[in-house]
């Protein structure tokens, strides 16, 4: 089942009187919301979309590339656990990792800096130990 995307069921602006009839187009829908959740081991899948172009998405996430700040160094790290979610609190609750996402990691606290579901990887900056969990 598709998410139609289009935005012509909405009122008119600008003073138009009434809205006109559009026809659904198959490029303007899109797919539903399948999170990138924190597991044991990696999981991706590679999918078709418009064009005959592929899309890798990541279901399950167990590490992440890290990058200090500091030093300019890039590693690769273990996810222990969601932190905090801007987005959506509930987020940090089901170990849900998209964008924005406060995350521990065995190097120190990170925050995701990539769209794990839209890039295939989880690319993260290290902010350090200084931030409590939950502030």
């Amino acid at each position: 089942m598709g998410v139609y995307q289009w935005r012509d069921h909405k009122k008119p602006s600008g003073g138009k009187r009434s809205w006109y009839y559009k026809v659904k187009r198959k490029y303007a829908y899109g797919r539903p919301f399948v999170p990138a959740v924190l597991g044991e081991e990696d999981k991706r899948v590679s999918i078709r979309v418009r064009g005959g172009n592929t899309k890798v998405r990541v279901r399950r996430v167990a590490h992440a590339v890290v990058s200090d700040p500091k030093t300019g160094k890039s590693f690769k790290a273990r996810i222990l656990r969601v932190v905090e979610s801007r987005a959506n609190r509930e987020f940090a609750r089901r170990g849900i990792i998209v964008r924005g996402v406060v995350i521990e990691t065995d190097r120190g606290l990170a925050v995701v800096t990539s769209r794990p579901g839209q890039d295939g990887v989880v690319n993260a900056v290290l902010i350090g130990e200084e931030r409590e969990a939950g502030s």
